[in-house]
């Protein structure tokens, strides 16, 4: 990594590869997206006027308009309310701070119902929000990652419940509910109440000063919170030891980990062939984030569970800002010849094998145990290595095309396609990861930068860390950048044109410099773009317009050929998976060696001033 400015860095990493075709079980699912409420201010202060004209609840009706219209089809978004029954005179507040009613259920989304109910609203009463969150909570399951969207023009009118003091109260409780909150028009006192609530979830607080600008942030806030983050896989126990390890063959699956008690796998290696394995968590947030560092292990071990000597581990130093952290094993044991004799090496040649996942380094604030996704892939040997590796990373030449506004994905599996070289623009929000991806196909290469554009504001109360991670196909960050970002124009990376890669080949592999050799797979990249939060004072920033100039160079060409297998075709993987493996609709391209099932939620981390990633890989 560069270090152009040490003021902090967020970090991410998440992996997860499997051959051409994919489980049905691995692939993504609705579970993709937490089940949402929506919160609506509908009290008697939303009749006041908006400044781009008309009222206030004329302006948050057409934003949730909009992005009713714009959500996911498989998204769960309920709708509640608060201050529609009665009117704001005293004798009615009793009845006016229980006036909260659920809408819309956060089901499957129905557009036409939600939009229905959104043009019945109308504002009179209280601002009961503490009630309402309660109320919120209430509507959605019981378990699993859920989110609440709270759009309020100003304080709770009915303390108690204090708003903070129920947010607290729920995260006290091991709910796991992120509050976002939009601050429509609202003076410092509202401002602060509304970033307490999102600040104590791990949420976050984004000002709307009217209706326009409350139509571009409600899609961005609402859809982070649709993409929080939601463990999934095919259930497995992990063993106590190499005996009981259960056999695992390639695709996804999930597991619960507890404090320092190494899991288990058993994983069948072809003669020849890599296998790639990798475990993932993703840890609570919360509000320590002094004495919230993790750390996880990955070893393997041969027949008879003899000690390879193969160690890798990944550490996340501000686990309490959401993080997804993923350790990975690259095993080339099989692709080494063992000789026949009784006393071979049991760590050479084709056979079981077996993987261990340890939480090794456990925060003070941690839970018990926490979910742990596996990843396991098995790429088979080649006959024909093809082209010969590529030293020289893609030249970058900055695109002068139409400006196309996309809106990115919130994790790697449901990262944004952008369709080949050109200038992209996107919204980020403070705190927030947002992903896109590009297929390389062997010969193919890439290089980008990112452009943060400017907003108002400026000095300590503005800086966020600016991070940018580039990932190769079994989402190993291959390269990144961070900067720290006041408000004003600034560029990633900081000293060279682009973040990129060499033309992709396999024999890319055989290369001592790891630039190069980390770079060995056609498939997808990623991109990753992080805004940290702002410390000093998250309710006032803005978040920050960025642009994406990218550049696809290179010709596709012949990749490997690899080795034949029962059904399989000479120059493409070897089929390894289940026979209820389908293959990814979106891998049309025969020479696309891997697809990606998982994606691990972004990890967060930054201290202003202090260089914060931490991650050795021996």
């Amino acid at each position: 990594m560069r270090f152009a400015k040490v003021i902090g860095l967020a970090t991410a990493a998440a992996i997860g590869l499997l051959p051409m075709a994919v489980p049905a079980s691995a692939a993504p699912t609705d579970s993709t997206y937490a089940p949402t409420m929506l919160v609506l201010d509908a009290s008697g202060s939303m009749l006041a006027a908006d400044p781009g004209g008309g009222t206030k609840m004329d302006a948050a009706k057409t934003a949730v308009r909009n992005f009713v219209q714009t959500a996911p089809a498989a998204a769960k978004v309920g709708l509640s309310v608060y201050g529609t029954g009665t009117g704001s005179t005293d004798a009615e507040k009793a009845a006016g701070c229980r006036d909260v009613s659920v809408l819309e259920p956060a089901d499957t989304i129905d557009k036409p119902a939600l939009t229905t109910a959104v043009d019945n609203i109308t504002p009179s009463g209280f601002t009961p929000i503490g009630a309402a969150l309660r109320t919120a909570a209430g509507a959605l399951p019981t378990e699993g990652p859920r989110s609440i969207v709270l759009v309020s023009d100003g304080l709770d009118t009915c303390s108690p419940p204090d708003p903070c003091e129920v947010a607290r109260e729920l995260h006290a409780q091991g709910t796991d509910i992120v509050m976002h909150a939009i601050g429509f028009g609202v003076d410092d006192a509202s401002r602060a109440q509304l970033t307490c609530i999102a600040d104590t979830t791990g949420g976050t607080y984004t000002d709307a000063a009217d209706g326009k600008t409350l139509e571009q942030v409600l899609p961005r806030v609402s859809t982070a919170a649709l993409r929080e983050y939601a463990s999934a896989g095919t259930p497995v126990e992990g063993g106590e030891g190499y005996q009981n390890a259960p056999a695992v063959v390639p695709g996804q699956y999930l597991d619960t980990i507890g404090h320092k008690k190494p899991r288990y796998y058993a994983v069948d290696i072809p003669e020849g062939a890599t296998a790639y394995f990798s475990g993932t968590m993703s840890f609570p947030r919360g509000e320590d984030p002094v004495r919230a560092n993790n750390s996880m292990y990955v070893r393997v071990f041969g027949a008879e569970g003899k000690d390879c000597n193969a160690f890798e581990h990944a550490n996340a130093v501000r686990s309490t800002d959401g993080v997804a952290l993923t350790v990975t094993s690259t095993w080339t044991g099989a692709t080494e010849a063992k000789d026949g004799s009784f006393n071979a090496d049991k760590c050479k040649g084709g056979g079981r094998y077996y993987f261990t996942v340890e939480w090794a380094g456990v925060a003070d604030s941690a839970p018990p145990t926490l979910p742990l996704e596996l990843n396991i892939a098995v790429e088979p040997g080649v006959t024909d290595t093809g082209p010969a590796a590529e030293p020289a990373l893609a030249p970058f030449t900055a695109p002068n095309s139409p400006v196309e506004p996309v809106t990115g994905g919130g994790s790697f599996n449901v990262a944004t396609v952008l369709d080949g070289p050109g200038v992209y623009s996107d919204t980020v929000q403070r705190g927030e990861f947002v992903f896109y991806k590009v297929k390389l196909d062997w010969g193919q290469g890439l290089a980008y930068r990112v452009r943060f554009l400017e907003t108002p504001g400026r000095g300590l109360d503005n800086v966020s860390v600016a991070t940018t991670s580039l990932y190769n196909p079994y989402r190993h960050e291959v390269d990144d950048d961070f900067t720290s970002y006041t408000g004003a124009a600034d560029t990633l990376p900081t000293n060279e044109a682009a973040l990129a890669t060499p033309e992709i080949r396999y024999r890319n592999r055989e290369s001592s410099e790891k630039e190069v050799s980390e770079n060995a797979l056609a498939g997808w990249y990623y991109i990753a773009v992080h805004m940290g939060p702002a410390r000093h004072d998250p309710g006032s920033v803005r978040p920050v317009p960025i642009e994406l100039d990218l550049a696809v160079t290179g010709t596709p060409e012949p990749g490997p050929t690899y080795q034949s297998a029962p059904g399989s075709t000479a120059g493409t993987p070897a089929p390894n998976a289940p026979d209820t493996a389908t293959k990814p609709a979106d891998d049309d391209n025969s020479t696309v060696l891997l697809g990606i099932v998982v994606a691990g939620f972004a990890a967060l981390g930054i201290i202003v001033f202090t260089l914060l990633r931490m991650r050795r890989r021996r």
